[in-house]
Parts: C-alpha cells; structure tokens; sequence
C-alpha cells in the first residue's frame, strides 16, 4: 500500500486514519486485585484503517454515523463518541460535531479497532477544537477510555505493559509484511480473559526468551515466537477458529499467530511480491473460506 498521512485537512474538517494493529506478542503476568490481568505485550500499528471524519455537526452536540463494511454500535457507547464527549467538555465554547466512521477493521477480531478509532477521535478533536492539549493529557484521556488507546497515541511499535497502557516506544525498525487472516468470528475479550488459567511457568519462560531478544533490538526473533497466551482460552471458546488454525498450517501456511484475543490471525512474510504469497491468499480462500488482506507495519 501506499504510504498514508494520518491526518488529512478537507474544506470543512478533517480526516484521521486509525490503523489497526497486531499483537507480535502476548504474554500475561497474572491477575490484580481488581480482576484485570497484567499483560507484557509487543504492539505494532499496520496499513489497514478506519476513517474517522470531523466535520460541523447539523445536530446539537455530537452527532455519530458508523458506516463501512463492519459493524460499530451507533450510540454513546462507542468509543469515539465517548472520546469527542471528553473533549468538547474542555472546550470554552460549545461545538456542535458530526463524526462520520468509517469501519474497515472488523471489531471482535483482536486488531483494536475500537480503541484506534477513540484514539484517531482524541488526534482529531484536539486538533479541529484548537485545544492543543499536550500528549500527556490526551494520554490520561485515553487510559480512560480503554486499555489500548494510549498505545494509538504514538507507535507506531511498543513494549505495552500493565492493563496495556503503560507504553514503552520501541525505536526499532521492524520492517514487516503479514498474511492477515479476517475469520467471520467476533470474540468477546472479556470472555476470552474470563477463561484464561494462568500457567506462571509458561509466563517466565517466554518473558525471559522475549527480554533477551529485545535487549538485542531483535524483535523479528520475538515475533517469530508466536507467543500469545490467550490463545488456549479463545480457542476453547470458539473452536471454529481452532480448526481454522489447524486447516490452515495443513496447508503449509505457518506459524500462524493469534492477535489480541483473537479472533484475527497472521502470518509473517518476507516478500510480498512473491508468487507465493498471491498463491496462499487464494488457497486460503479456497480450502476455509476465510479471507485474508496483505498488510505492511505502518510507518507512525
């Protein structure tokens, strides 16, 4: 794909973009006194996005249109709304918005679409408001909101710990292209997390493996690990995406690692012109009926 700014300035507002992401890996420390569990995980933004237009709202207050080929709830639910709703409350006037999403990134799948979209909404508002409020702010903002929407602030790769916002930049070049496989499976998070039993051993061992290899700046060898250990949990829940994975690498595509909490699988690659590559996307679809995109780490 071709390189993309991620804010673009129209006539009456402007455009952001809100790339998805992948999970490189995932590994959990365990779980807090709160219920939440603890995560050591390597994020990285690719070239598949949302839009998120800001334009003068006819209606007063905000104003949300979800449209695009994937769902997104309509209301005051959705994080983008919630995102605007904080930032028109530290404006001085009182502004009428009307956003307009464009989904693109299925939600349930693993690739944070919802918490880019409230990231690309904070990035937009601030900027279509004037507030001009500083990184940090728009950081506490985002912890609100979720637990990976402080990781859409900036990237575009990071060491994410904590709940998940606790980011670590990782300066790195981590050039890469994926085989992204898009099931037709949504998965609960929450239920995935809900169904994890925690193995500390398991932990310990890919944390150190994952440390060394990072410590070498060699995070190519981290993700060849394909370390997520939510995988046992969503594919105890959702079978169908066990099978997939299993029909899949029958077909000698492999390793196929699990994004997030799934259900969102990928494969990396090393050359995207290969013939190989064209012919796996095909047999892909072919042999599962699951469709796949070719992505490429996105440049910020």
């Amino acid at each position: 794909m071709v390189a993309r700014e991620q804010i673009t300035d129209l006539s009456d507002g402007l455009r952001v973009l809100a790339p998805a992401k992948i999970n490189l890996s995932l590994l959990i420390t365990g779980k807090r006194p709160d219920g939440f569990h603890e995560i050591e995980t390597i994020m990285a933004k690719v070239d598949l996005f949302d839009e998120v237009l800001i334009q003068p709202g006819q209606k007063s207050g905000i104003e949300l249109v979800c449209k695009g080929p994937y769902w997104a709830p309509q209301g005051k639910e959705n994080l983008a709304y919630k995102a605007c709703d904080m930032l028109l409350k530290k404006s001085p006037s009182r502004t009428d918005i009307r956003i307009t999403l464009t989904k693109n990134i299925p939600a349930g799948s693993g690739l944070g679409s919802a918490s880019s979209d409230a990231a690309a909404t904070l990035i937009g508002v601030n900027k279509y408001l004037g507030l001009n409020l500083p990184e940090p702010q728009l950081a506490e903002l985002a912890a609100a909101l979720g637990s990976d929407v402080a990781f859409f602030l900036g990237g575009p790769l990071a060491f994410c710990t904590g709940k998940g916002e606790k980011i670590k930049k990782l300066t790195e070049n981590f050039n890469f292209s994926a085989l992204l496989l898009l099931p037709d499976v949504s998965v609960s998070t929450k239920k995935v997390y809900a169904n994890y039993n925690h193995n500390p051993t398991i932990y310990q061992n890919l944390s150190a493996q994952i440390n060394r290899h990072l410590e070498k700046n060699r995070i190519d060898l981290a993700s060849k690990m394909c370390a997520n250990m939510l995988e046992t949990s969503c594919f105890s829940l959702y079978k169908e995406l066990f099978d997939l994975k299993a029909k899949v690498e029958s077909l000698g595509i492999a390793p196929l690692c699990l994004s997030g909490s799934g259900s969102a699988m990928f494969c990396i690659i090393e050359d995207t012109e290969d013939k190989t590559v064209r012919e796996n996307k095909h047999k892909l679809l072919e042999k599962t009926g699951c469709e796949s995109i070719i992505v490429s780490n996105n440049g910020w």
